[in-house]
């Protein structure tokens, strides 16, 4: 069985900084071959779920990289 870090533990943390988090861009394929690249998650991740099932086929998380 795995023990999980109790929250007041020191080790344990929510996040590691209050600053927008945008190392990734995601990337939406279509079953056309076709792709459409979206800067924000929650954007790219609405329009999975307004985009019929019958044209999608994936999505690929590409790192920024460092700046």
């Amino acid at each position: 069985m795995t023990q999980c870090i109790d929250p007041s533990d020191p080790r344990y943390f929510t996040e590691t900084s209050d600053k927008s988090y945008d190392r990734h861009k995601y990337q939406i394929n279509l079953t056309n071959g076709k792709s459409v690249v979206f800067d924000d998650y929650e954007i790219m991740k609405a329009t999975w779920f307004q985009t019929d099932s019958m044209f999608l086929k994936s999505v690929d998380t590409l790192d920024k990289g460092f700046k």
